[in-house]
């Protein structure tokens, strides 16, 4: 290629605009930078990212300690545009986890993100394993990516914590236990004042398993302890049938990699009296197997009913 035989500069930008463009960029860079990448449009000249310090009071033990806002990028053109789309991603809180128990625990943390006004721009959750008596875990968690004109992400918070012993927390996803039984629940429906959470009974192991019957359970309250006035019911007819037909209760055989389903079934109805929330599951997939707590939020109003569905094996 050939060269120019003279090199003519670009003619200087008016005064008045590299004013403009100075206090635009003053305002915009006033959350932190972050380095240029993949999400960057052209090589800006962005800075590496700061935390900025967020006082969160947190909630049992677990706050958030920070929250990184980038900076836009700016690509260098004839027009000098700054490209603001780097608001909306790369945002993310530092949060720190402090085991005050005397029992290794495994944490399950809602953090939101927030815009100026105090409102959600988007929910993450976390998982923090094992964390035992007296220590303090710190991650970072990243927030969902928002579409370029929504409001600015500004700080984060805690919004909700569940914690579990660690030896009965549900195993993380593609995990198998030693058991070779792997026990779970669905986020659930509800629709009319019905709720309906799927427990899910997979065999990851390599031998088969058999259970009949219902799911043996037994209701916590927030501090794990039992919730007694409720009845918990064998079969979901009592409760409704909109949760469709039970099942007979028999023996199901898992062969490895398949999976058994049952299903608890209530209404949040309020009357009188005082309405029970339990927040914790404490399931057993038959008599002496190993302890699950799951954490499907009961809501049961002043009904005072559980339904339970029996084993089924899922359809493949």
């Amino acid at each position: 290629m050939s060269r120019p035989s003279a090199f003519r500069p670009a003619p200087a930008a008016p005064a008045p605009f590299l004013a403009a463009l100075a206090a635009t960029a003053l305002l915009l860079t006033g959350c932190g930078t972050e380095p240029a990448g993949a999400g960057d449009r052209g090589a800006g000249a962005a800075g590496s990212p700061s935390g900025t310090p967020v006082d969160d009071p947190g909630k049992d033990g677990v706050r958030v300690t920070s929250v990184t806002l980038p900076s836009p990028s700016r690509t260098p053109s004839d027009d000098y545009s700054v490209h603001a789309d780097s608001l909306y991603s790369g945002i993310s809180a530092a949060y720190e986890v402090t085991n005050k128990s005397a029992e290794t625990l495994t944490y399950t943390v809602i953090i939101t993100f927030q815009s100026a006004d105090g409102g959600a721009m988007s929910n993450r959750t976390v998982t923090v394993r094992d964390v035992g008596p007296g220590r303090t875990v710190r991650g970072t968690v990243q927030a969902e990516a928002l579409t370029p004109g929504a409001p600015r992400t500004t700080g984060a918070r805690v919004l909700e914590v569940t914690k579990v012993p660690a030896a009965e927390a549900p195993t993380e996803p593609g995990a198998c236990p030693a058991s070779g039984i792997r026990v779970s629940v669905d986020r659930g429906d509800a629709a009319m004042g019905l709720r309906v959470v799927g427990l899910h009974l997979d065999n990851c192991g390599t031998r088969t398993y058999t259970v009949e019957g219902y799911p043996l359970l037994q209701l916590l309250d927030e501090d794990r302890k039992p919730v007694d006035g409720v009845q918990i019911l064998e079969g979901s007819a009592e409760i409704s049938t909109g949760a469709g037909p039970d099942t007979p209760p028999g023996p199901v055989t898992l062969k490895p990699g398949e999976e058994a389903t049952s299903a608890l079934v209530w209404r949040n109805t309020t009357q009188m009296g005082t309405a029970v929330n339990v927040p914790y599951v404490r399931v057993r997939a038959k008599a002496g197997a190993d302890p699950v707590t799951v954490t499907p939020k009961l809501d049961l109003g002043t009904t005072g009913k559980l339904g339970v569905k029996p084993w089924a094996k899922a359809k493949p």
